[in-house]
């Protein structure tokens, strides 16, 4: 049952602060209050400003939707964690703090490490899961994002490119397209944007995530919440064939992969993706 109406664009929803754990945790809320809500779980060296707003507020239609900078992201305080074990548990520490006790959860990329650790540690804590652009503990090449990382970034900084045009879409004509439209939508936000996350964040997050590469297998058939899995057919951070391995070891999940499209092929597909992700959810 809805207790409110606060609807509005994720762009000028207000960043909001609470204090749990010992650390004080940055997040952003919209869309109707009361029910099961959807929390989001962002991507390496990203802060409240970092999701698509067209999924967001097409999300936030009908859900209570949540998103948040971890610990030592962005506004959030305490110092970043180099696991992604630990991740999840300031996750957790957060969710809790909000008084959520189920929840849905929408991921992507690094997000999707972290939801899976968490969903683990916490099997009734998470109905619905969104897993995009990710992929499973010891997946084959994960450990290499840090390479791809930098050589980006190397590339985009020569162009005085956003990073994130190379990382997460195709260079082709309509990757080239899709990108500047996203990088246009992410600064629609004129106002109360969040605190840049540090070079010193981005190291620790990409040690993590190689820990996460090199790590034994998780058990995913544990995982019983329904899981919408989606990634572009050319995923060159976390590849496309690891989003297909989720989808084998999590029985009854669904999978998407876009055409002609990369690591942000839901950002690139966002028209069809929000359509397909508010069915999933649902009420």
């Amino acid at each position: 049952m809805n207790t409110s109406n606060n609807q509005g664009a994720y762009a000028s929803a207000p960043t909001k602060t609470i204090t749990a754990g010992g650390n004080t945790y940055a997040y952003r809320e919209l869309g109707p209050t009361g029910g099961i809500p959807v929390v989001f779980l962002v991507h390496l060296t990203a802060n409240l400003d970092n999701w698509d707003p067209r999924i967001v507020d097409a999300i936030a239609q009908n859900r209570h939707v949540v998103t948040f900078d971890n610990v030592g992201v962005g506004a959030s305080t305490g110092k970043v964690p180099d696991t992604i074990e630990a991740m999840a548990a300031d996750a957790y520490t957060f969710i809790t703090a909000l008084g959520f006790d189920t929840i849905d959860l929408f991921t992507f990329s690094m997000g999707g490490f972290i939801a899976q650790d968490l969903i683990l540690e916490h099997p009734h804590l998470v109905r619905k899961l969104v897993l995009t652009g990710t992929g499973p503990r010891g997946g084959k090449d994960i450990d290499k994002v840090a390479r791809t990382t930098y050589f980006d970034i190397l590339r985009a900084t020569l162009v005085r490119a956003d990073p994130k045009e190379f990382l997460f879409f195709n260079r082709n004509p309509a990757g080239k397209t899709a990108a500047k439209a996203f990088i246009r939508r992410l600064n629609e936000r004129s106002t109360d944007r969040d605190t840049a996350v540090k070079i010193s964040v981005l190291r620790t997050q990409l040690a993590a995530i190689k820990k996460y590469g090199r790590s034994a297998p998780s058990d995913l058939s544990r995982i019983t919440a329904a899981t919408l899995i989606a990634n572009g057919d050319n995923d060159r951070m976390v590849p496309t064939p690891l989003s297909q391995d989720l989808h084998r070891r999590i029985a009854g999940s669904e999978l998407i992969i876009y055409p002609d499209s990369g690591h942000g092929g839901i950002f690139q597909h966002h028209d069809r993706f929000a359509h397909v992700a508010v069915e999933f959810l649902g009420h």
